[in-house]
């Protein structure tokens, strides 16, 4: 990851908050949203591990793991450096976010708080799930094992989802089931970055 890779996906995070840009605003942002800042340290963190030989690398990524861990007990997000994400992550509201490292998150996501993608360690779904781009996670939400989330989905406040779910589908339940094909359409915003 090159430096202006880094700068354009953490433009594209703070573009999914609404905010305006300005220094001023960046400032505001990092000093009072921690979903916001642990987005922001988790991007740096993936830079720095990106350019591992660097003895600069080495040292901002370790500086940046003690702080990341820090703030995974202070604001309930445990979303580790080596998982995958796309540009675009939203947290707004943190607590309880529980992150596997093997899991893939597209770009211009939503998660909201006690979210869990987890790994499934047997039968037919043992895995991690992948989650496609555009998707709204609801608060509750849990999605585990080997599952393909498409593209510009909605799932529902606590469902859990143990099976593939087909692009532009609105899901809830336990287990979670198809209810609709709506999509995410208002849900997650301002992916124009």
């Amino acid at each position: 990851m090159s430096p202006e890779e880094l700068a354009a996906v953490v433009r594209a995070d703070y573009h999914r908050y609404g905010w305006e840009r300005s220094p001023a605003a960046w400032v505001r942002a990092l000093a009072v949203h921690p979903g916001f800042r642990y987005t922001c340290a988790l991007r740096v963190c993936q830079f720095c591990a990106a350019n591992r030989p660097a003895p600069w690398a080495r040292l901002g990524r370790l500086m940046l793991r003690a702080l990341l861990r820090r703030w995974r007990m202070r604001y309930g997000i445990d979303i580790p450096p080596s998982t995958q994400v796309g540009p675009g992550l939203y947290i707004n509201h943190p607590g309880g976010i529980v992150v596997n490292s093997g899991a893939v998150i597209g770009a211009n996501c939503n998660l909201s708080h006690e979210v869990t993608l987890g790994q499934a360690n047997r039968g037919a779904r043992a895995g991690l799930p992948v989650v496609g781009d555009g998707v709204y996670i609801g608060p509750g939400a849990k999605i585990v094992g080997a599952v393909r989330v498409g593209d510009d989905v909605a799932i529902g406040a606590n469902a859990v989802v143990t099976s593939d779910v087909p692009d532009h589908a609105v899901v809830g339940g336990v287990p979670a089931q198809v209810i609709s094909h709506d999509g995410a359409a208002g849900y997650v915003n301002r992916t124009d970055w």
